[in-house]
């Protein structure tokens, strides 16, 4: 793959496309943490992975109209609840997002000399370390009815399981579900057990779902949408993480 600028990301809060207000992304991180454990017969440091961990750094402008998402009015709430963040490199389908269950830390503003406001903002994983994955959406996707989204190759089978993120902007009708399929052949696909979101009845959501790091995840996989009483618009967006290891925390 060719290097690639950070034109064109998104980033997603609790259901709100927020990338519009979003001056610089800071940390995108996270991982084990290393312990130490080195034998006093070893010449060098021993380490293996301990908890994992994550965090979500950004510096936002100053936004108060509703009609262009009022992210001050999301922010600045400082909610106790977990949010779902989602980082998306490009909003292509198949490309790398990164999703992230935390603890909002801080809303501080700053006023530079030339009279520009930005806001600093943290968000601490709680629960969850930060999870990279990929788009099986192009950044926001609107279905005006029960949809098959486009299968992308993850190369090979695998037998760990998988985690993904929804993040739903907006919703118009009765219900709608969406879910994960896969195919070992991007022709013939299939639900994947337990990896169907909670029934969207209203937006603003966002939610994220996994299945044992033991379940068998099919090379090809994509996002559909189910509905039992109907809708005329549903606009979201799913990050999907196919775990290739095993003991992947779950």
């Amino acid at each position: 793959m060719a290097k690639e600028s950070g034109l064109g990301d998104n980033l997603y809060i609790a259901g709100y496309n927020a990338s519009g207000d979003i001056q610089q992304l800071g940390r995108i991180g996270g991982g084990p943490a290393l312990l130490v454990m080195t034998g006093i017969d070893k010449s060098a440091f021993e380490r293996k992975g301990g908890l994992r961990d994550g965090a979500l750094e950004m510096t936002t402008f100053f936004n108060t109209d509703s009609v262009d998402g009022a992210t001050h009015e999301k922010l600045s709430a400082l909610p106790r609840a977990d949010v779902i963040l989602t980082y998306c490199r490009g909003t292509t389908l198949g490309s790398p997002a990164a999703s992230l269950v935390g603890k909002q830390v801080g809303y501080d503003p700053q006023r530079g000399d030339d009279g520009m406001i930005t806001f600093t903002v943290s968000a601490q994983a709680n629960g969850y370390g930060i999870e990279w994955g990929r788009q099986l959406t192009a950044g926001v996707r609107t279905d005006t009815a029960a949809a098959n989204g486009t299968g992308i190759d993850t190369t090979a089978s695998a037998d760990f399981g998988g985690q993904a993120y929804l993040q739903v902007f907006s919703f118009t009708g009765t219900d709608a579900t969406v879910k994960i399929q896969d195919s070992a052949d991007n022709s013939t696909f299939a639900d994947v057990t337990g990896l169907a979101f909670t029934q969207i009845t209203a937006g603003p959501t966002s939610e994220r779902i996994s299945i044992s790091n033991t379940a068998t995840i099919r090379r090809y996989v994509r996002a559909v949408t189910v509905t039992t009483g109907g809708f005329s618009s549903l606009a979201f967006a799913v990050n999907f993480i196919k775990n290739e290891v095993a003991d992947v925390q779950f």
